[in-house]
């Protein structure tokens, strides 16, 4: 049976959650990809095939030049710069 790793809870539910995936300053975003997560800690777990297709992707896209779906564009701020 399975435990979350986190809080030692064995209650998991399927969801399709979104994956933001990052390599050295790049990023990939991947919307409605399937995991199972924790209920009580909400902590997630993919499975292993469904990385390696969201790595390929990305390789794709950014070593290949496979246009993605769509782009956005994400405000970046360093901690120090922000006032409280």
């Amino acid at each position: 049976m399975k435990v979350c790793n986190f809080c030692g809870n064995r209650n998991f539910k399927k969801e399709n959650v979104q994956y933001i995936y990052k390599h050295d300053a790049q990023f990939l975003v991947v919307n409605n990809v399937p995991c199972e997560e924790c209920e009580f800690c909400g902590e997630q777990y993919f499975k292993a095939d469904v990385l390696k297709r969201i790595e390929k992707s990305f390789r794709d896209i950014y070593i290949s030049g496979k246009k993605s779906r769509r782009s956005i564009k994400v405000p970046v701020e360093d901690f120090v710069g922000i006032k409280s």
